[in-house]
C-alpha cells in the first residue's frame, strides 16, 4: 500500500510541475510577444468583433473582464469576455487569444460535435464530482453492515458508481482537448482570411496558441492521475477482494 502511496505522490508532484511549467510558459510567451504589434494594428477587441461579424454572428457581445489572460466565451450569456491584457492590446499574442475565443463561438454555431459534447458534460461532471465521495463512503458503510443477504454486494456497486462519477472529470478533460485544438486551428485560419495577421506574423500567433494548448494537456494528465489514485483507493478500501457471488 505504501509503495502505491509514494508512486502516486511522485506522479502528482510531476503533474504539478508539468502544469506549473505549462502555465508559466503561457505567461512568458504572451509577455514576450506583447510588444509585437500586428501590422493591421487591430486590438483583441477589434479582432473579436471583426471575426464574429465575418462568421455571421450578430448576437454575441464582446466585453472586458479583469485579470491576466482570463479570457473566455460564456455561451449562456452570449458573451466573449476578453481580459484586460487582451482587450485593448494590438499584439500578435492578444489577437491570437481573442480569435481563439471566437473559435468557440463558431464551433457552437456550426454544431461542432466535441464542443456540444463538452457542454453536455459540464453539468453532469459538476454533479458527479459532488456525489462521488459520498457514494463511495455510503458503499463502504453498506459493505460493512449488510452482509450475508441478497444485497451483500450493493455497497461495492455503489462505490463503483462513485468511481465512475469521479471519472467524468477525466472524460471532460479528454473531450476538452479536441475542442481547444480545433478552436486554435479556426483562429489561425480566420486571422489570415480576415487580414488581421500576415503570413509572417502567423508563426508567432501559433507559438502563443501552442503554449496555451499545453495547459489543457497538463490538465488531462493530472485528472487521469487523480482518477487512478481514487480508483486504487476504493479498491484498497474494499480490501481488493473478489466479490462474492
Amino acid at each position: 500500500m505504501y509503495s502505491y502511496y509514494w508512486l502516486f505522490l511522485g506522479l502528482i508532484l510531476l503533474c504539478a510541475l508539468f502544469a506549473g511549467g505549462a502555465s508559466a510558459k503561457v505567461t512568458r510567451t504572451f509577455r514576450g510577444l506583447s510588444d509585437m504589434s500586428t501590422a493591421s494594428r487591430m486590438t483583441g477587441c477589434d479582432t473579436a468583433k471583426r471575426l464574429l461579424s465575418a462568421g455571421g454572428v450578430r448576437d454575441i457581445r464582446v466585453g472586458k473582464v479583469q485579470g491576466f489572460l482570463t479570457d473566455h466565451y460564456h455561451p449562456t450569456k452570449g458573451e466573449v469576455n476578453l481580459s484586460e491584457s487582451v482587450y485593448g492590446n494590438d499584439s500578435v499574442a492578444a489577437v491570437a487569444v481573442a480569435a481563439h475565443e471566437v473559435g468557440h463561438v463558431i464551433q457552437k454555431k456550426k454544431g461542432y460535435f466535441p464542443y456540444k459534447l463538452r457542454q453536455i458534460l459540464v453539468p453532469i461532471t459538476n454533479i458527479g464530482s459532488r456525489l462521488a465521495l459520498p457514494l463511495v463512503l455510503l458503499g463502504l458503510i453498506l459493505d460493512l453492515f449488510v452482509q450475508l443477504t441478497a444485497y451483500e454486494n450493493l455497497g461495492y456497486y455503489l462505490a463503483l458508481a462513485g468511481v465512475a462519477l469521479y471519472g467524468l472529470a477525466t472524460v471532460f478533460a479528454f473531450v476538452t482537448l479536441p475542442v481547444e485544438f480545433n478552436a486554435s486551428r479556426r483562429a489561425k485560419r480566420m486571422l489570415l482570411d480576415e487580414g488581421i495577421l500576415t503570413e509572417a506574423e502567423l508563426p508567432f500567433a501559433e507559438k502563443m496558441l501552442s503554449a496555451a494548448a499545453m495547459t489543457y494537456v497538463a490538465s488531462l494528465v493530472t485528472s487521469l492521475v487523480y482518477f487512478l489514485r481514487f480508483l486504487l483507493w476504493v479498491f484498497l478500501l474494499f480490501g481488493g477482494r473478489s466479490r462474492r457471488r
